[in-house]
């Protein structure tokens, strides 16, 4: 397949968390569909491992290590997409950080603020960035951000990150609301568990929590990584140039019943 036909030729894309789980899929896969991609993760050696790949089979990329949480690295994202490759055309907001649920009057304080600061506070930096970059380019964007099940009901996951994830949802609505008009859309993705470094670290602290996970599930499974990057992916290009605004699950049907 030409490069013409690809889902994302031609578009330049920001992707959060992406040194590994989703974040690691979606970079390869949004590359591999055509994409120049600017890589945002706290670990820079896994990032610059990815970009090597990437361009090792002809795409392109760049990194930017850095923290979502610190509004400065995210600017240094944003700017490096425009510096390196003309633009910023679209945005994979994915990077997370939660832990085995406990109960609410259980969880300390450090717990709370750091889930609220990297789901909801880095989601909207992200979006602070990215969104003025997306207006100037004169072409609109698409930008996507990663909620979860944990966003439209309880799940057993902590308070904190429930919390956070349905205020992911939150934002991504009211930028798609502030922002349909100038051509920029808005969406999120409620995802079901996965299989990832973070959910490992869960199952370790809590191993029967691997059952409830399959159980929620009408696939009796977790997600893989790439199905999650897949749906992004779409968002992110002009196939669905008339979506947004919309919390879309990437959940095995947990959401269905």
């Amino acid at each position: 397949m030409g490069d013409e036909h690809k889902l994302l030729s031609g578009k330049v894309a920001m992707i959060t968390g992406a040194s590994s789980g989703i974040g690691a899929a979606a970079a390869r896969l949004f590359a591999d569909e055509g994409a120049a991609v600017v890589l945002m993760a706290r670990r820079a050696e896994r990032l610059a491992e990815l970009v090597e790949s990437i361009r090792g089979g002809g795409g392109r990329a760049a990194a930017v290590a850095g923290d979502v949480r610190v509004a400065g690295d995210v600017a240094r994202a944003v700017g490096t997409a425009v510096d390196t490759f003309g633009k910023l055309d679209a945005a994979f907001n994915n990077a997370g950080y939660g832990t085995a649920g406990v109960p609410l009057h259980e969880m300390d304080a450090q717990t709370y603020d750091r889930t609220m600061d990297v789901n909801v506070r880095g989601v909207w930096n992200c979006l602070f960035h990215q969104i003025p970059a997306m207006l100037d380019s004169g072409s609109g964007g698409a930008v996507v951000n990663t909620s979860s099940v944990a966003g439209l009901k309880a799940t057993g996951a902590s308070a904190a990150y429930v919390a956070s994830k349905h205020a992911v949802i939150g934002l991504t609505r009211a930028a798609a609301y502030d922002y349909g008009r100038r051509g920029v859309r808005v969406n999120a993705l409620v995802v079901g568990a996965t299989r990832s470094e973070m959910m490992d670290g869960v199952i370790a602290q809590l191993p029967e929590l691997e059952e409830v996970f399959l159980s929620d599930s009408l696939q009796r499974r977790m997600s893989r990584p790439d199905e999650v990057a897949q749906a992004a992916a779409w968002l992110c290009s002009d196939r669905s140039s008339f979506v947004t605004g919309s919390a879309m699950a990437v959940d095995g049907g947990s959401t269905a019943v």
